[in-house]
C-alpha cells in the first residue's frame, strides 16, 4: 500500500503507483471529497462526471423518491434564504 508523508508545509509527494493509477501528469489538479462517514476521496479533477458515480452511495439508506429529492431541494433553498426565487 502506497505511503506519502506531509512536509511541514503541508505539501505530500504522491507516490508514483498512485500517479500512474489516477492517470496524474506534472500540473494535473485533484479533489479531496469528504464523504458522510468523514473520510476523504482522491478524485483526479481531469476525470468525467461518470468517476463520481456512487461515490455518495450509502447502502444502509434507502434511496429517495423524486418527492423527496424536490422537498428537500426546496426545503434547503428555503433555509439558505432562496424562498420566492423561481
Amino acid at each position: 500500500m502506497p505511503v506519502a508523508t506531509m512536509t511541514s508545509k503541508g505539501q505530500i509527494t504522491v507516490p508514483k503507483e498512485v500517479r500512474d493509477d489516477l492517470h496524474l501528469t506534472a500540473g494535473s489538479k485533484v479533489m479531496f471529497v469528504k464523504l458522510r462517514n468523514g473520510q476523504y476521496r482522491i478524485v483526479p479533477r481531469t476525470g468525467t462526471v461518470e468517476d463520481f458515480i456512487g461515490l455518495l452511495h450509502d447502502p444502509r439508506r434507502e434511496p429517495m423518491t423524486i418527492n423527496e429529492i424536490n422537498d428537500a431541494i426546496a426545503e434547503g433553498g428555503a433555509e439558505s434564504g432562496l424562498r420566492g426565487m423561481a
